[in-house]
């Protein structure tokens, strides 16, 4: 049974890059920790709307300036689709996680108590294997393919045994016809960007691998995270088939973000579809 129980978590969400998912632990857990320790502060040195500054604002960004690999990056089918990977999934039908506000938008993390992410449901590529620690969105899309940009863009972020970030899975996401049965299992957004609530659910996230066709066409390529620090060494997979949802969830998942999309990177050392 979903629980429905909401708690107020001043550190879900850290402004110090892509959503971090560092609320890894069940509300229970979360509890219990707000209660005996009092976290930092979110970093506020940096703003989307000014990423051209990122690498002088702060000693710690200089990446986002003088980076080879920076993302995101445009594509397009001149840039033909990855022969070289294969992916293959490994999701049960249900993940329990926290669902919250990661400061610009929706987001998900999955509760992983004992830090043990090989638990976690994975994906492997080139016998490397890789796990979930959640999914967040971005709007309008970071990528854009043949100049045309999407409403907004669901990344998937993997992280190794170690969890340090590894891979993330990119599903441009534009408004359709029908209902999409993935967004159907999230809560109502209603004032979503104004909470630091989070709310403990079971979704199964496998929908949203086939509403692409489970990667089956893909661009990949060696990036960053895509907001400070910019960390590169990212392995980037990004599905060639919009995720569709109804012009109702997509109204809902636009009022329920903010801005936060980096401009597109020059392409450099970027090795696409390698």
């Amino acid at each position: 049974m979903v629980r429905s129980l909401f708690i107020i978590l001043n550190a879900v969400a850290s402004t110090l890059s892509c959503s971090t998912h560092s609320n890894y632990r069940s509300m229970a857990y979360e509890k219990h920790q707000i209660m005996e320790e009092i976290p930092e502060p979110p970093r506020d040195d940096w703003t989307y709307e000014a990423s051209f500054n990122w690498g002088r604002v702060n000693e710690n960004y200089t990446l986002c300036q003088t980076g080879a690999q920076q993302s995101p990056i445009s594509l397009g089918l001149n840039n033909g689709f990855s022969r070289n990977h294969r992916l293959r999934f490994d999701y049960p039908d249900k993940v329990t996680g926290n669902f919250y506000n990661w400061n610009y938008g929706p987001a998900f993390t999955v509760i992983n108590e004992g830090e043990d992410w090989a638990q976690n449901p994975s994906v492997s590529y080139d016998n490397e294997t890789l796990y979930l620690k959640g999914w967040h969105i971005h709007c309008p899309a970071e990528h854009s393919v043949a100049n045309d940009r999407s409403k907004a863009e669901l990344h998937l972020v993997h992280v190794d045994t170690e969890g340090h970030e590894k891979v993330v899975l990119a599903i441009r996401l534009d408004p359709g016809h029908d209902n999409s049965i993935f967004f159907e299992q999230l809560p109502p957004m209603i004032g979503f960007n104004e909470t630091k609530m989070q709310q403990e659910i079971g979704i199964d996230i496998k929908l949203a691998l086939a509403a692409v066709q489970n990667f089956n066409e893909f661009w990949t390529y060696e990036g960053s995270l895509t907001s400070p620090p910019c960390e590169e060494g990212i392995r980037w997979f990004v599905a060639r088939q919009i995720f569709f949802t109804s012009v109702k969830q997509m109204q809902m998942i636009l009022r329920a973000s903010t801005y936060s999309a980096r401009p597109e990177q020059e392409v450099w050392l970027h090795r696409i579809n390698e």
